[in-house]
């Protein structure tokens, strides 16, 4: 019985291990019956497979996302186009804003060395004043002029304040000036609308552009040579400032509004297109401005009592603006009751 037990344990443990043998030489008979594999050369590139920005802007013209305010405009991240604002304001809008307004005042500067001022003779003075500009009309130029000069500060120091202004009086200073310079900006910008306005009902009549004007150009306005040639209550030179305000003026006003209310009318774009010409418009504004300025203060004799008192000397007006005085003394049945009064002995 024994035996029989022994051989019966001999026999299990024989087969047991057999098996295991035979489970060990699976795996290689696998390695050796399966076909060969490549062995790549080089791994894969997350970042080249990955969508990258050109491939978004290619789908549509703003990269966006999506977000849980009420604020729609605020899921675009990112829009070429401000990019290109960009570029316009920090780099080509300071150079332009420069040439126009330095070179303007090179040009000026030249004019006065070698014309220099136009002087009224001595042998032309009247004694005699006549009213040239009522109160209301000294009052609209002087509150769109006033309104005018601190527009162009401030907005010059939008274009160049950052890099010369904040240099010099720091950063601290320069943020709480650029912060009133704001203010000022946004809330002149309402009287200087309406003094556009104001100017444009007020004088249109005196600005309509005729055969007078063409001889007046020809001549050089009095500006080169000698003598004054034929003008109206405004020559050609008044009208081409009257209408170049008229226009710039109300461009500005135009794209000044699209700012002041974002997104009312334009979306951001639109709103960077508006910014662009309210800056080229304005530097242009304030070259000729400057011009205007210097031929009614220092550049023509006389010139500017016309809108600080509001009256000039009639022997002035004659020279510059003779057809208006005929039609003046022609109004007043020639001279008795023109407004006109002697002035105070010296």
């Amino acid at each position: 019985m024994r035996r029989q037990t022994t051989r019966i344990r001999t026999f299990v443990a024989a087969a047991m291990l057999a098996g295991f043998a035979g489970t060990a030489a699976l795996p290689a008979l696998a390695q050796q019956s399966a076909p060969p594999t490549t062995t790549p050369t080089t791994a894969p590139n997350p970042t080249a497979d990955s969508v990258n920005e050109d491939m978004l802007f290619k789908q549509g013209p703003k990269i966006g996302g999506r977000i849980s305010i009420p604020d729609q405009k605020a899921a675009n991240l990112i829009q070429p186009q401000g990019r290109e604002w960009r570029g316009f304001h920090e780099t080509w809008m300071p150079w332009i804003g420069a040439a126009a307004i330095l070179g303007m005042v090179a040009l000026l500067g030249l004019f006065y060395f070698t014309r220099g001022r136009i002087r009224m003779e001595h042998s032309e003075e009247s004694g005699r004043k006549i009213l040239r500009f009522n109160g209301f009309e000294r009052f609209t130029h002087w509150m769109t002029a006033t309104c005018f000069i601190i527009l162009a500060l401030s907005g010059l120091n939008y274009i160049f304040g950052k890099r010369l202004l904040m240099p010099v009086i720091g950063p601290d200073a320069f943020a709480t000036l650029s912060q009133w310079a704001k203010y000022a900006h946004v809330y002149l910008a309402w009287p200087f609308m309406l003094g556009i306005v104001f100017m444009f009902v007020v004088w249109l009549r005196d600005n309509i552009p005729n055969r007078i004007d063409l001889q007046w150009i020809k001549a050089g306005g009095g500006f080169i040579g000698k003598g004054h040639p034929h003008a109206e209550r405004f020559n050609a030179g008044q009208k081409v400032v009257f209408w170049m305000v008229a226009g710039f003026g109300t461009a500005m006003g135009v794209t000044g509004l699209m700012m002041l209310f974002p997104f009312a009318a334009t979306d951001i774009n639109g709103m960077q297109i508006m910014q662009g010409i309210h800056s080229l418009i304005g530097v242009a504004f304030i070259a000729a401005i400057l011009a205007h300025i210097y031929i009614g203060s220092l550049g023509m004799e006389g010139a500017y009592d016309a809108m600080g008192s509001g009256k000039v000397d009639l022997a002035w007006a004659r020279a510059h603006h003779d057809l208006w005085v005929e039609k003046e003394q022609a109004r007043t049945a020639s001279g008795p009751q023109l407004r006109t009064h002697h002035a105070p002995a010296e």
